[in-house]
């Protein structure tokens, strides 16, 4: 084990880069749930990748927006936070030349932090190669990353070189988790997660912001291999709570059939899957809520 490396990798980015894209490519496994909205990510979370030679412990962290109530706060928090204690930095940017107030202040932060960083330009199978070159110059001349990498994490371009690059950064180390070990979640909280994936997906942008789901039961039959699942999804308005179980139930139903063909695959078991919806008024902008959903034990 001399030449084994280990070590934590924290990855960074505005919402909707494609963070969790590729770290559930690097890992093999769909853990981080993946969704056009923003916010999709809310807390950090430990992702493992184990090779003969290396272990890496990924942070995936919410993405980096300006908070507008105290989940909000709590998420940037986790963004920021996450930058401590790690042995690299990935910073992780989207084919857009364009850079905003957001990427400059993470910009800014990183360029405080005593860490060896690696910036990752993602969906160049967006782009032309001339523009590929363009925004590697515009990275490169921020003068704070050691390596500049493009890739494309949904077709998988690229990653390999990524993965190699990251290990080249990690110091001589143990393995931390074993081998069989791919995240730090619960099965409870991955199933919660495809719960709201399926939910952000189908509805219409001004809903799922406010979801939050619960798991209030989870138990395997004694004499049938079957997994019962009962999970509440929480909204913060009546007119919600309605659109959430559509007309004729017609969207609780679509939602539920969407998350049981993950969440088996993800337990590699057959389940029975019952969903309820209920009204937790405006719970993003009360501290006693987001504390009591799990997100500040996070």
């Amino acid at each position: 084990m001399d030449n084994f490396r280990s070590g934590f990798v924290t990855i960074v980015g505005r919402s909707n880069v494609g963070k969790s894209t590729l770290l559930n490519r690097i890992i093999g496994e769909k853990i981080s749930i993946i969704s056009n909205k923003p916010q999709t990510t809310r807390f950090n979370l430990k992702l493992i990748y184990n090779s003969l030679d290396s272990q890496i412990i990924f942070l995936d962290t919410p993405g980096i927006q300006k908070p507008k109530n105290k989940l909000g706060e709590f998420m940037l928090k986790q963004a920021v936070d996450s930058i401590k204690g790690v042995d690299l930095v990935l910073y992780m940017v989207d084919s857009n030349s364009e850079l905003g107030e957001l990427d400059n202040f993470t910009i800014e932060t990183l360029s405080k932090i005593n860490l060896p960083k690696i910036c990752i330009i993602n969906k160049v199978d967006k782009i032309s190669d001339v523009d590929i070159e363009h925004l590697i110059s515009v990275y490169k001349n921020k003068n704070i990353f050691d390596k500049i990498i493009p890739i494309s994490a949904i077709n998988g371009s690229n990653v390999y070189n990524l993965i190699h690059e990251i290990k080249m950064f990690l110091p001589y180390g143990p393995k931390y988790y074993s081998d069989d070990m791919i995240t730090d979640q619960t099965e409870r909280e991955i199933v919660a997660e495809i719960i709201r994936e399926k939910a952000l997906n189908n509805l219409r942008d001004e809903i799922p912001h406010g979801i939050n789901v619960i798991i209030e039961t989870f138990s395997v039959r004694k004499d049938k291999p079957i997994i019962d699942i009962e999970a509440t999804i929480c909204v913060e308005r009546k007119s919600h709570k309605g659109m959430v179980i559509g007309k004729n139930g017609d969207m609780i139903l679509k939602i539920g059939k969407h998350s049981r063909i993950d969440i088996e695959k993800f337990l590699d078991s057959k389940v029975n899957l019952k969903l309820f919806v209920k009204i937790d008024d405006d719970w993003r902008n009360k501290s006693f809520k987001v504390k009591e959903f799990g997100y500040f034990k996070k």
